[in-house]
């Protein structure tokens, strides 16, 4: 392949198939298969005993969700011992009258209302391989409810509307569309289809009872760089319809009273600003992002005049905005300072005084040195904010949070079976130097007793720094199963996210991309040089995409530094997939990583795109994960970095390709179906480490 002059040989690109059905390349991946399991053949007993580990520390009895309070209902998920699904269920409140409180509690026992069980997942499951309830939501009024659901992992989903109480169907379902669906009034939905690409891009009106070849196309996004979602506001009286590339993002809104406007602008299509919103009162608040604002700022404006906005909150350099949720009398703020959360709440002032800009907020109090927290559907005329709370120690929580008193009620948390005490464990926040001078956060997680600080600790190290996507530091019950076992587990927070703002995202991506990965490497030498681990104990995983393009850049950068790597679906071959638009990912791609048709994006990414930098060294243990029927990241090019590897590497250590064959990426659907793959990764790792314990008889 030859481009600007550059000439590109690849041996492997015969191993891509888009129709998936050529018999040689289905032998040779079964073939790859058989080699790993045959690999890991001597520590399939001990695999066996970390899954089970894994699904004793999952509570498996009935279980139910922290119920939310919809109108005169409760309603709930349950989970019951032995089922692979959720049941969906109500309750109704006999005192609706009674304002919300903190203390609330849903009645059971034989002298509460009874439980409705609106939908059973183990029955609908019945008769497919995979089943997935994509989307679940009651009719404004609790008389009805749509759910869409996907029966055959590949992401295309039928939606059903059914009468609440009886379970009957409410007109035809509608077929191949996303799970991007809300009520539009209690009579209407708004959804989103997709187009030969699987690129969300057309918006569509849907009156119940009638035929779907009858509905409304609300928008048609033609820009194939840019694709659709749909969510309603708070008040639920408005959807926006928000269209999306990796730097831009602009808004239209329905009003559901006067649905034959039609989709009305409300912020324009500006490239570089980024847009959120949602309603109150009469005004709209928008979170609104820049090059200049480029840690937000949020600002409002009259419905009836969508140009005159105001400043409720300012931009701060040292402050990201990152998310709000509106109340008829409140609003919560949630923030990011020095990479950890923050929730501040505001009172709004009364209907037809001036609203801002917002002084005097009250921030909620946490307890963990580094955390997670995130908003929760709350109620919108309401005082009680809800949210999730967890941290590397603290296991998933519910909280309910009185604005106006500031108390705080715990109203679920996750219980972790077998003597699980959290004050065994310690969490820590420090600081690497990348190479030009940044500081880079590490989140640490370790068993207090286990760890020495002597080099000698195993240690597994996590990353992912693209997209945005912050990698907070929260619970992961699997986490345990190593940190049990003397391994101290940190998450290297690298440029490419945004735990530090915006121009942290900025700064890890298009041309700055390798910071992303020189930021990983400087956390690695900081905890070897800090005595958290060493080179022979330091093992390391990214995936699904671009965290497993960081670990395969690493490794060719600084093979040195680690032990083994674990690789999950990584876009490892990213000059050759940039350069094909039918892959649905890659016009998106093109504002997160550059566009290779341009000599400059070219060169600077084949810098680093792993398949094109294998060489002749030494590697350490690899494990890398393909899906046959990802769309995303195509299995070829993990197949071929694979291969290259094999025929290029000049050590002794394992490289071991699994690819699934039967299913879609992100299409598990069974409860302890991921535990399994983490039971594997775990022998694989602690197989490199020489520390799986002797087979008993």
């Amino acid at each position: 392949m030859e481009m600007f002059g550059d000439i590109r040989v690849d041996d492997y690109y015969w191993l891509r198939d888009d129709s998936r059905s050529n018999p040689k390349i289905l032998s040779y991946l079964k073939a790859e298969n058989n080699y790993t399991n045959q690999s890991m053949s001597s520590v399939k007993q001990f695999e066996d005993q970390l899954y089970a580990e894994m699904v004793a520390r999952t509570k498996e009895v009935d279980d139910i969700s922290a119920p939310i309070r919809r109108g005169s209902y409760y309603y709930y998920e349950r989970t019951l011992v032995g089922k692979d699904y959720k049941l969906h269920c109500r309750r109704h409140i006999t005192n609706d009258t009674c304002p919300p409180s903190v203390y609330d509690v849903m009645p059971t026992g034989p002298e509460a209302p009874a439980e409705h069980v609106i939908l059973d997942g183990n029955i609908k499951a019945q008769g497919h391989e995979h089943y997935y309830i994509g989307a679940f939501r009651p009719s404004p009024n609790n008389k009805l409810i749509v759910y869409a659901e996907d029966t055959k992992g590949d992401g295309i989903y039928t939606v059903y509307v059914i009468d609440a109480d009886k379970g009957t169907a409410i007109g035809n379902p509608l077929k191949g569309v996303t799970s991007y669906i809300e009520w539009a009034g209690d009579d209407a939905l708004v959804y989103i289809t997709r187009d030969e690409y699987h690129r969300s891009d057309k918006v569509w009106s849907h009156k119940l009872l009638s035929d779907q070849s009858s509905d409304l196309c609300l928008y048609h996004e033609k820009d194939d760089t840019f694709s659709l979602d749909v969510y309603a506001s708070e008040s639920k009286q408005y959807l926006f319809v928000q269209s999306w590339s990796y730097n831009t993002q602009f808004i239209m809104y329905l009003d559901i009273y006067k649905q034959e406007g039609g989709l009305m602008t409300l912020t324009p299509r500006i490239h570089g600003i980024q847009t959120k919103a949602s309603h109150s009162r009469n005004h709209f608040f928008i979170k609104r992002t820049s090059d200049e604002i480029f840690n937000s700022e949020l600002v409002y404006c009259p419905i009836d005049n969508t140009s005159e906005t105001h400043t409720l909150i300012p931009h701060q350099e040292s402050v990201e905005i990152d998310d709000f949720q509106l109340f008829s009398g409140h609003l919560a703020i949630y923030l990011f300072e020095n990479d950890l959360p923050k929730v501040i709440v505001y009172s709004l002032p009364q209907m037809g005084e001036v609203i801002g800009p917002l002084q005097n907020g009250r921030a909620i109090d946490f307890v963990d040195p580094i955390y997670s927290v995130y908003p929760e559907e709350s109620q919108f005329s309401s005082s009680i904010l809800r949210f999730y709370y967890n941290s590397m120690r603290t296991p998933p929580s519910v909280y309910d949070y009185d604005m106006t008193s500031g108390i705080s009620v715990l109203k679920k948390i996750q219980p972790v079976p077998g003597g699980f005490e959290p004050s065994d464990y310690l969490t820590e926040r420090k600081w690497a130097v990348s190479t030009d001078g940044t500081r880079v956060p590490i989140s640490i997680l370790y068993k207090k007793n286990l760890v020495k600080f002597d080099g000698f600790n195993p240690l597994f190290m996590y990353g992912y720094g693209s997209y945005g996507i912050s990698i907070v530091p929260g619970f992961e019950a699997w986490t345990f199963t190593l940190v049990d076992r003397g391994f101290i587990y940190a998450i290297a927070h690298i440029r490419g996210g945004e735990e530090m703002g915006i121009k942290w995202y900025e700064d890890g991506k298009l041309l700055k991309k390798r910071n992303t990965f020189t930021d990983f490497i400087a956390c690695a030498e900081y905890l070897i040089e800090n005595k958290y681990g060493s080179k022979e104990k330091l093992c390391i995983n990214g995936g699904v995409g671009n965290g497993g393009l960081l670990i395969g850049a690493i490794l060719n950068m600084r093979p040195d530094l680690f032990k083994a790597a674990v690789l999950d679906y990584p876009f490892v071959d990213v000059v050759t997939s940039l350069l094909d638009p039918t892959i649905p990912s890659t016009t998106s791609e093109w504002e997160e990583l550059g566009d290779p048709r341009k000599e400059e994006y070219y060169y600077y990414i084949k810098s680093y795109s792993p398949v094109d930098n294998v060489r002749a060294q030494n590697y350490p243990n690899i494990l890398v994960r393909a899906d046959f029927y990802d769309t995303g990241v195509l299995y070829s090019e993990v197949a071929k970095f694979v291969a290259k590897l094999r025929a290029t590497k000049t050590d002794d250590n394992m490289l071991l390709l699994k690819c699934e064959l039967a299913k879609w990426h992100f299409s598990k659907s069974i409860r302890f179906e991921q535990m399994q793959e983490d039971a594997f990764t775990f022998a694989f790792i602690m197989k490199a480490l020489d520390m799986v314990p002797p087979v008993s008889s």
